[in-house]
């Protein structure tokens, strides 16, 4: 009885094709499968699931260099000076920032310049969170002039998602028609990209209907390849906008890194049809410069870039700049700096 027991469960055995039953070892499989199915890991970051082309550093330099060779003069020159300052958002992001400062800001944003130049308004305010209210008081709800906020830990970005996103709910309830978010640059330098792309995805969807500018902050990503991938990233998770810098770290905004910015961008819409903004922000500082910037979009972008829906300055000192370019030419003289209100 007991050889045929054994017969037969050697039968079975060879017809599975099984030697031996592990019974520890399929504990532990199950063990495991249950891991997966009751706390599921997010996918590990990858170059499969995240990837950019490699940036040619060279030629990226060498371009960029030459849009601040063109010769833009009389009535051209005035008119990209007037779409310079549609475009800039006017920046106070201070700790000694009142209401009585911001109220002044958006005073300047609505007119900056004395009607008879006819320079149209600036494209929005960008405060802190707690100043929004106060933006949005002075300006109305149907001003022309937007509210942007910065939020999500501005700007270092080294704090907690909950309150990242508490921020942004808050910022967008109390009138914020744009938010300026940092990402996280050390997971993206530590490689989490899945984290990066998951933080700006959950910040966009706190945003409502406000729309969502990433800010790479490029002076600490090291590498072109890093800041053409953080923009591949920043786009697939829902960003309207990306931009270069916080102005808080040097180098911020630079020729390259915008041109390799403004390169993914129009990779993107090629592969998605879906149109991104930019926003180059920090150390644009004077018209000329401005107008090298506007030459390049128009050249790597299209026509279709050069509005305030799709492009912006992030600006302090720059309108002011602009403006005695605006009346130099309009006027034939410069006027003194101490002409114009500070921004």
């Amino acid at each position: 009885m007991q050889a045929r027991r054994t017969a037969e469960r050697h039968d079975f055995t060879v017809h599975w094709g099984i030697k031996r039953v592990d019974a520890k070892g399929i504990r532990i499989q199950n063990r495991a499968l249950m891991k997966v199915a009751l706390w599921p890991e997010r996918p590990a970051a990858s170059p499969h699931r995240f990837s950019a082309p490699t940036v040619d550093a060279v030629m990226a330099e060498e371009r960029a260099t030459s849009f601040t060779k063109r010769s833009i003069k009389t009535s051209a020159k005035l008119a990209g000076l007037k779409m310079a300052v549609s475009m800039m958002d006017l920046t106070t992001l201070e700790g000694k920032d009142t209401p009585g400062k911001v109220a002044y800001l958006c005073r300047k944003a609505l007119q900056p310049a004395e009607p008879k130049y006819n320079v149209p308004s600036c494209a929005a305010v960008c405060v802190y969170p707690n100043m929004v209210k106060y933006a949005r008081k002075f300006l109305g709800e149907d001003s022309h002039v937007h509210v942007a906020s910065v939020a999500t830990g501005f700007p270092s970005g080294q704090y907690p998602l909950r309150t990242k996103l508490e921020e942004t709910r808050r910022a967008a309830g109390e009138g914020a028609d744009e938010i300026d978010m940092v990402i996280d640059r050390c997971a993206f330098l530590s490689g989490d990209h899945a984290k990066v792309f998951d933080e700006i995805a959950a910040t966009k969807e706190a945003c409502g209907t406000a729309h969502l500018k990433v800010i790479l902050e490029t002076g600490e990503l090291v590498t072109y390849d890093n800041v053409r991938l953080a923009s591949e990233i920043a786009m697939q998770a829902g960003g309207d906008f990306i931009k270069t810098s916080t102005g808080k770290v040097n180098p911020a905004a630079t020729m390259p890194v915008t041109l390799v910015m403004l390169e993914a961008i129009r990779d993107y819409f090629f592969a998605t049809g879906v149109r991104i903004g930019m926003k180059p922000a920090g150390g644009i500082k004077t018209a000329k410069q401005a107008l090298a910037y506007l030459v390049m979009v128009k050249e790597t972008l299209g026509d279709d870039w050069l509005t305030p829906d799709m492009f912006r300055f992030g600006a302090s000192t720059l309108v002011n700049d602009v403006l005695m370019q605006v009346v130099k030419t309009v006027d034939g003289n410069y006027q003194a700096a101490d002409y114009f209100s500070l921004p």
